[in-house]
């Protein structure tokens, strides 16, 4: 009887995820499939139990909807008063992190996990204030619905025809210690929602008619249960795996399909599909590659191949087991994975008492707790031909039975001298040593010929009467009989514990291997150090040529990266395989007839490019194991070259970082001590103009021209003042309702002397509402775009100055019909110091562009540029459309004259 004990990998896997979670506080959650089926009333009403039991319990944020009989359960609970945070013109209410750190309470209730906190909250997500408070080591209890859920957003979409933006990852929901579902059936729900109970009662109606339909109802509820039935299996198994449990537990149907060499595996396959869809169950199906099954011809091997991908087509899990024993190893898997339908082919041939036992019957006898199903197989001649050669395919050893019975031979020539040397016990050691060494070399079948060889010439070589099979005591036959059973059955288990080596060490240099690859790749600094370390891997492992291609910012791949011998590379099914994020190529579904595999590089934050892998052995790529070896190596490339990726990006900002922090310094520093000399210098040019006598001729023109330039000088550093504040945060906002037509008037009316000879357009919509801006900001805007539109464009080319209402925002643009603007640079040109033309006779630093871009930030607003179709620049100013608060009556009365 084998020993009943826990797998050790999973009892390390379990101890290092234990000693991870040691100080950590534990995660319970309220599920339920929609809103006001009582999850929040369920949660305060445990919470008023466990204070009961002297728990110090906290309420974070516990969100009521008015209705009374969640509020009366707050009553007696010490709650952590919300935080204030205001939102543009609004102030809103959020949870209070940094309080309920502060407050360290042994329990906390955080409801709606999915929320998302306001714009400047320290994380974006609720569910991240729930990480650092388990973190912190202090319970959570929170709610959430179904449709929360990130993998089942899409689904509750369709089925709902609402698309909700506020999701929870998985591993959030599945790393939960506990998952408390709460249920009410549709009609019990709809019923609350009539009475007013989750809703007001205008509201009501009109969930009613949207979200909250019976059949919407309906299919949530089978979603949340669902979900929840797969995490208490998954819990099941994991503490199945833990407590080393041996016999099935029948709490969930599910199936394991064992497919043979032969071509009825495919029928085995396909009934078991179609079992598994009427049952609505998952299903497995595996390969036991026995000793004697190695020995496959490649074709039979193809066709094993062949049958596992038509089972993964169908929806199964596929492996390929190893193992001494077929029955022993599928009752192992199928009780690892808690699989309690076993399915086997039948052929309906009768078999001799002195075979073995059907595979069904030894399952059964080792599995009592499995239920065994058999698929009727036609037993056609050449599927009979073909398992009796499965074992011993013709020609496939012969050489080891030739060295089998040349070994045997000498063994007896060499030994005939030492006959009357050594004592007959010692000779039958040396041939029994000798069936040792041929199972080691040759396997079974050499082994058992060696064993019968060995009894017939220790007979004829060495027992009385010798050079001939008779012999004088009837003593030798248990003789014989014994050195016949141990020779047999030392060279079984020696065959079978080679074949389990050889299984075992193929695994230990893949894992090995693997560990070499990642130990690399933590250290590589470029893709190219990537692409030469797989390339590296996959020539050993796989002996394919192999080609790395990276993509860019802008999803396209570069040109494949790629040491030695490279495959031929098609770059559109490259791009595809990238963008779709499946593999292409040899072996998949999608253009199968190309010579390379294409695997997408999938990272945790988006794919990042495509491994092209070109195998010397066609069959490399096609098995299980293999492949998930291959998958194994494109995930640790692409989280390499992820990590290159966010490495790249963290030392751009460092110095982007460094570089604004000494350009403000440098601005403030040159604003603040040249604004002295400047006031002196425009001082003195305008007391030149009023010395008597008056200056006259070339004089007054110097004097004239010193005033303009230390004007422009004055400009320009109060540009670099304002950039500065601006920078700094120090500008505060001072919003009022404004006509959008006042701001516009005033900024025409400020750069009125500067606009000479240029023609100005006004194009205002009728009835445009006011906008809530701070105007002497907003006409700063204005004016530098004026500006610039004169700086750029000669007289008397016109300038046009409009705005209108699109219901979502308020739009002021300024457009010219001058050079318009760079290719490219539509965006970059609101940069500090960027310029539309680098070396110009145009005065300016590049800072006007720079403060209308930060201005329109601070009112939460956007700034675009755009050359127009015509000719000319466009900047377009969209405001965000706030409503204006309503007059009271009385006093719109008082102001009527």
């Amino acid at each position: 009887m084998t020993e009943q004990r826990p797998d050790p990998d999973h009892l390390l896997a379990q101890l290092k995820e234990n000693e991870q979670q040691a100080g950590r506080g534990r995660l319970k959650i309220f599920f339920g499939a929609s809103a006001g089926v009582g999850k929040t009333y369920v949660m305060l009403a445990a919470a008023q139990t466990a204070k009961q039991q002297q728990v110090d319990v906290l309420i974070g944020v516990v969100e009521t909807h008015g209705r009374a009989e969640t509020v009366a359960l707050t009553q007696g609970l010490e709650c952590v008063p919300l935080r204030q945070v205001s939102d543009k013109q609004r102030t809103l209410t959020e949870f209070d992190l940094d309080a309920t750190l502060q407050c360290k309470p042994q329990l906390v209730l955080v409801d709606e996990l999915a929320h998302s906190n306001v714009t400047g909250s320290r994380h974006p997500k609720r569910w991240q204030n729930v990480e650092e408070l388990l973190g912190a080591g202090i319970d959570v209890w929170s709610t959430m619905n179904v449709q929360h859920l990130e993998s089942l957003n899409d689904i509750v979409g369709g089925i709902t025809g609402i698309r909700v933006r506020e999701t929870v990852p998985d591993h959030v929901f599945d790393s939960a210690d506990e998952v408390v579902i709460v249920d009410l059936p549709p009609d019990d729900l709809l019923q609350r929602l009539k009475e007013g109970k989750v809703y007001l009662a205008h509201q009501a109606e009109r969930a009613v008619q949207n979200f909250f339909r019976k059949g919407n109802l309906i299919a949530l509820r089978e979603l949340a249960l669902r979900r929840t039935a797969d995490r208490v299996d998954s819990e099941m198994l994991n503490y199945r795996n833990s407590s080393a449990v041996k016999p099935v537990w029948g709490t969930r149907d599910s199936l394991l399909a064992c497919i043979g060499p032969f071509d009825q595996g495919e029928k085995t396959v396909r009934s078991t599909a179609r079992l598994a869809a009427q049952l609505d169950v998952p299903w497995h199906a595996v390969f036991v590659e026995t000793a004697a099954l190695q020995r496959l011809s490649n074709e039979r091997h193809r066709r094993v191949l062949a049958t596992l991908k038509l089972a993964q087509e169908l929806g199964a899990q596929i492996a390929t087991l190893s193992g001494q024993d077929t029955a022993e190893t599928l009752v192992k898997y199928a009780r690892q994975h808690n699989l309690s339908k076993v399915i086997l082919g039948r052929d309906g041939r009768s078999r001799p008492w002195f075979r073995r036992p059907r595979l069904a019957d030894q399952v059964g006898r080792l599995g009592a707790e499995l239920d065994v199903i058999q698929v009727s197989l036609q037993a056609s001649q050449s599927a009979k031909a073909e398992a009796r050669q499965a074992s011993h395919p013709p020609g496939a050893s012969w050489p080891g039975y030739a060295w089998s019975t040349a070994l045997c031979g000498a063994t007896a020539l060499l030994t005939m001298p030492l006959l009357h040397v050594l004592e007959l016990a010692n000779i039958v050691m040396v041939f029994l040593l000798v069936v040792v060494a041929i199972a080691l070399r040759f396997g079974r079948g050499p082994a058992v010929l060696a064993a019968f060889l060995s009894v017939g010439a220790f007979d004829f070589f060495f027992v009385e009467p010798r050079f001939s099979f008779a012999f004088a005591d009837v003593q030798y036959l248990v003789t014989f009989a014994v050195m016949l059973v141990v020779a047999l059955v030392i060279g079984q288990m020696t065959a079978g514990l080679t074949y389990q080596a050889r299984v075992a060490q193929r695994r230990e240099n893949r894992m090995r291997a693997l560990y070499d690859m990642a130990r690399e790749l933590s250290g590589s600094l470029m893709a190219e150090q990537v692409a030469d370390i797989g390339s590296r891997f996959l020539t050993s492992e796989f002996a394919a040529r192999s080609a790395l291609l990276v993509a860019d910012d802008d999803n396209k791949l570069q040109p494949p990266l790629a040491s030695g011998d490279a495959p031929q590379i098609d770059q559109a099914i490259a791009q595809w395989s990238f963008d779709k994020v499946e593999p292409a190529g040899y072996g998949t579904d999608t253009l199968p007839s190309s010579p390379v595999l294409y695997l997408p590089l999938s990272a945790p934050m988006r794919a990042r490019g495509v491994l092209a892998v070109q195998p010397r052995d066609s069959n490399r790529l096609v098995e299980p194991e293999q492949r998930r070896l291959l998958e194994t190596c494109a995930s640790l490339l692409a989280i390499s070259l992820e990590r290159i990726h966010y490495i790249h990006i963290a030392q751009d900002t460092t110095v982007q970082m460094e570089s604004e922090r000494l350009r403000n310094s440098l601005l403030s520093a040159i604003s603040h001590d040249l604004r002295t000399p400047l006031s002196v210098l425009m001082g003195l040019a305008e007391a030149l103009k009023l010395t008597r006598p008056e200056l006259g001729g070339e004089a007054a023109e110097i004097a004239t021209a010193m005033g303009e330039s230390a004007l422009r000088m004055n400009t320009l550093v109060n540009n670099l003042l304002d950039m500065a504040r601006l920078d700094a945060g120090k500008v505060v906002l001072n919003r009022q309702w404004q006509p959008v037509e006042d701001v516009v008037g005033s900024a025409l009316r400020a750069l009125q002397p500067a606009l000479g000879a240029h023609p100005v357009r006004v194009e205002l919509q009728a009835d445009l509402p006011p906008v809530h801006v701070d105007a002497v900001l907003i006409e700063r805007i204005l004016i530098n775009l004026l500006e610039n539109a004169i700086k750029y464009t000669a007289p008397p080319t016109p300038i046009t100055v409009g705005a209108r209402s699109n219901g979502e925002s308020i739009e002021l643009w300024v457009a010219d019909e001058g050079p318009g603007l760079p290719r490219g640079h539509e965006q970059v040109i609101f940069d500090k110091f960027v310029r539309g033309k680098k070396e110009s006779s145009i005065p300016g630093v590049g800072l006007g562009l720079a403060i209308c871009k930060a201005i329109a930030a601070m009112h939460g607003a956007s700034l675009t540029a755009e050359t127009r179709p015509q000719g000319g620049a466009c900047f377009t100013l969209r405001l965000p459309h706030e409503e204006p608060p309503e007059l009271d009556a009385r006093m719109a009365e008082e102001e009527i004259p």
